[in-house]
């Protein structure tokens, strides 16, 4: 739903954005590696430290990085496979430092050792639901699939809560529930997305394999006939 809507509401914002950098001479590369360079000091600085708040603020600036550059591509009509690769290797990058930092954080002076195996587990749900999109359509698969949290609502998810939750630190009472809410619902709906994503996968799989037995069958059928049809003729 995010990557539908709110993708192209930002997108139409962030354009004249996107343009200045153009004419500034930045190059979607450099904004790619500065927005994950962003985020990562944004997450691996303050959420450690339970500056929830302020640590958000330093990723949500950066974030739309992943926006604007590929606004900037269009722009120039450079859209390229190592710019989709790039891009997409350091959404890796960026998310894990987010959820990386939050671990951190519960396996130190947030003192919650479940806590920190829930969000270990959003990391590496969110790493897998991802590689089973590429890895199916690697092999020739169209993944015909959305699934119920990606990446968007991952991130929107996490970021508002811990946002959110920071606020304890200025007086907000009970608030800092909302993070250890919020990982749970997102481990949740990681894990239905990674099985809606399987049975997507092993569905189509078996459907092209079928189709290419049935090819298959075909050729050797007509094979045969042309083979019987020359003997015939000898």
């Amino acid at each position: 739903m995010l990557n539908k809507y709110a993708r192209a509401f930002f997108t139409r914002v962030l354009t004249p954005f996107a343009a200045l950098l153009i004419r500034l001479g930045v190059s979607p590369d450099a904004v790619t590696l500065i927005g994950t360079g962003g985020v990562m000091a944004g997450a691996l600085v303050f959420y450690p430290q339970g500056e929830f708040f302020w640590g958000t603020v330093v990723i949500t600036l950066f974030v739309f990085s992943d926006l604007v550059d590929g606004n900037m591509a269009r722009q120039l009509g450079r859209s390229s496979r190592w710019g989709a690769f790039l891009d997409s290797t350091l959404d890796r990058v960026a998310d894990g430092a987010i959820f990386g930092g939050l671990a951190l954080w519960y396996a130190g002076g947030g003192d919650s050792i479940t806590l920190c195996a829930v969000t270990i587990f959003c990391l590496a749900s969110g790493q897998v639901v991802s590689y089973t999109k590429a890895r199916g359509e690697s092999i020739g698969l169209p993944v015909n699939v959305n699934g119920l949290v990606e990446r968007a609502e991952r991130l929107v998810v996490s970021l508002v809560a811990c946002g959110l939750s920071g606020l304890h630190t200025f007086g907000v009472p009970h608030i800092d529930i909302l993070l250890p809410i919020a990982l749970w619902a997102v481990g949740v709906g990681s894990l239905v997305t990674l099985i809606q994503r399987v049975v997507t996968v092993r569905r189509e799989a078996l459907e092209a394999d079928a189709e290419d037995g049935g090819d298959a069958s075909e050729t050797t059928t007509a094979a045969g006939a042309s083979a019987r049809g020359g003997s015939e003729r000898a």
